[in-house]
């Protein structure tokens, strides 16, 4: 990396950021409720932030090319402070909506941190480059949901988004004070764009339609499509699913057990993440771990479906988060060994977008599903999407690990 020293500020401000939005995940749908919200009104939470998310998504990475990756990465944690003040204040449902909207439109943070990274780094470096976010990711995923059980037992709902809000601050601070100021150099034609870059707007569909037209990263693309629709539909559903069905000591399960809970799955990642993954991936392979994976899932997401207890949802937690830990990161990276360095920018800019398409149905289907009482019924819709996987893995990641296996001509 050109500037070494933008690393820990990258770390930090990415740590902060992810700290912020996992303190508000487990809590979004109690604190919905709290103003009288529906099931589906509490998921739709999720389908209008990740709808502005998928809108400006491109168009800050855009602006960013031309003036810079700071002054976005400032712009769009102040977005954030805004959206969690609007929602820790809010009197009424239509005012957390609108915190979701403002959060959403300027949801830029992770990528542009990477196109941030992706500026700095050589092409060979950019890899342990980019284990930094990666870590940043899951020590978040830790750290948000245990502060936020902590917060809610103690303060109330209100607490962790007013706290979010303040990891906000600190981390447009960070930014501002110590992430040096560099404007992207223009790259020539057809020059490589780089795992953090080139992202398109929302009416390019029609240029995305060649990735899924190619034989090997089609399939890649759909298994990835598919793991994070069964993803979304649980992590949006849980907690009013958990609120329903759980209990700890004669009460129901509340927005605190809830967090304890995603705490527990983010402290699973870290273990897994923090040097397992890499020594797995050289002892059987990425297509063999994505195949495990899917299986772990469907049987996570059916179990989810058939128990009452906590010991069994632990239980239920510790397979799902092997499947999560492999899933990701691993077809992240076999969809980037099977396109071309030219078009990594973009593929993974496509991977982002799916994601937030994804989330978009996946979270109005959840809010259908619990608000019917199908509570079994939406584990085990999940699960049967990520049984789609599992047939995919033939298709996909398996043809995938021959290709890339194949020794160059």
């Amino acid at each position: 990396m050109s500037n070494r020293r933008a690393l820990l500020p990258i770390f930090l401000i990415v740590l902060v950021d992810v700290f912020g939005l996992t303190m508000v995940i487990p809590l979004q749908a109690p604190y919905a409720e709290h103003f009288g919200a529906s099931p589906l009104q509490c998921t739709l939470l999720v389908t209008v932030y990740a709808f502005f998310q998928l809108i400006s998504g491109p168009l800050l990475g855009r602006i960013s090319d031309r003036v810079g990756r700071k002054p976005l990465l400032a712009a769009s944690q102040a977005g954030s402070l805004i959206g969690f003040l609007v929602m820790a204040s809010a009197q009424t449902l239509p005012l957390v909506y609108l915190a979701r909207m403002i959060d959403g439109a300027t949801a830029g943070n992770l990528s542009l941190a990477q196109a941030y990274i992706s500026d700095n780094t050589a092409p060979e470096d950019r890899a342990k480059s980019f284990a930094v976010i990666g870590i940043a990711f899951g020590t978040g995923f830790f750290l948000g949901p245990a502060v936020t059980g902590l917060l809610v037992k103690h303060h109330g709902l209100r607490a962790p988004i007013y706290a979010a809000a303040l990891f906000s601050l600190c981390s447009m601070l960070c930014t501002l004070a110590f992430l040096p100021h560099q404007k992207p150099a223009p790259r020539p034609e057809g020059a490589e764009a780089g795992p953090g870059g080139k992202r398109l707007s929302i009416l390019s569909w029609g240029a995305y339609v060649q990735y899924f037209r190619r034989p090997v990263l089609s399939g890649l693309l759909w298994q990835f499509f598919i793991y994070v629709f069964a993803f979304f539909l649980f992590t949006s559903g849980f907690s009013l699913f958990a609120e329903r069905v759980f209990s700890w000591h004669g009460r129901a399960f509340d927005a605190a057990d809830i967090s304890y809970v995603f705490a527990y799955a983010g402290f699973l990642g870290i273990v897994l993440q923090g040097g397992l993954i890499g020594r797995l991936v050289k002892r059987f392979g990425e297509s063999n771990l994505i195949f495990t994976g899917s299986v772990a899932l469907v049987l996570a997401y059916l179990g989810l479906g058939a128990i009452h207890t906590v010991p069994l949802l632990l239980m239920v937690a510790t397979v799902k988060s092997y499947g999560d830990g492999v899933m990701r990161p691993t077809l992240t990276s076999l969809i980037t060994q099977n396109a071309d360095r030219s078009e990594q920018g973009v593929v993974l800019g496509l991977n982002q977008s799916l994601s937030s398409v994804s989330q978009i149905a996946s979270s109005l289907l959840s809010g259908v599903l619990i608000e019917s009482g199908l509570l079994s019924g939406w584990a085990w819709t999940a699960a049967g999407v990520a049984l789609v996987g599992v047939v995919l893995c033939k298709w996909g990641s398996n043809r995938a690990h021959a290709v890339v296996a194949q020794p160059a001509a």
